[in-house]
């Protein structure tokens, strides 16, 4: 049940991914919503410091996830074998993308020498920092990458729909449950 099997998604693996969409997405407004305040806004201090706490915390999570994939067996896919490998490419690409996003994030926030406090549990240190114009070419990167990032998990989101319902396979209910599908059996 928490392990993945060829035929299904186990706990860890599902939790992973949902929550990790569920703070990408969550960041992604918040971080869209950030670019309108004024300094004399209430939440112009407040909104990125959650933004960046939330964001190491989805990069420590994605980390997690990278290596529990490798260790773990993955269902076989559905679809033809171009729908298999584009669906492969597609996780890839979103794997790269997210990196990028937080990465990128993360050279923004640090790029003065100082680390990123996490929800005031813990401090990320400044490890790379004083790069020729590191803020802003950071910027440069974290925001195309993030927009490209949501096209791309609208565009899984709407495969995995797809196959649900127009396939009728258990793509959907695989990432949903544990347990394998009334289709499995």
């Amino acid at each position: 049940m928490w392990r993945n099997t060829r035929s299904g998604w186990g706990l860890i693996s599902i939790g992973l991914h949902w929550l990790s969409a569920i703070a990408i997405i969550g960041l992604f407004v918040l971080g869209w919503w950030m670019t309108g305040l004024d300094y004399y806004s209430n939440w112009y201090h407040t909104a990125p410091w959650w933004h960046r706490g939330i964001g190491m915390l989805v990069l420590l999570a994605t980390l997690m996830r990278l290596v529990w994939r490798l260790l773990q067996p993955h269902p076989e896919a559905h679809g033809s074998r171009l729908e298999q490998r584009a669906a492969s490419l597609g996780h890839v690409a979103i794997y790269l993308l997210l990196l990028a996003v937080l990465i990128s994030g993360y050279l923004i926030s640090t790029a003065e020498g100082k680390g990123i406090a996490v929800l005031d549990w813990f401090t990320v240190p400044a490890l790379l920092h004083g790069l020729p114009e590191q803020a802003s070419r950071a910027g440069v990167v974290h925001w195309y990458s993030a927009i490209a990032l949501m096209v791309l998990s609208a565009g899984h989101a709407l495969a995995a729909l797809k196959h649900h319902f127009i396939d009728r396979q258990d793509t959907l209910v695989r990432i949903l449950s544990p347990r394998p599908s009334r289709r499995d059996r």
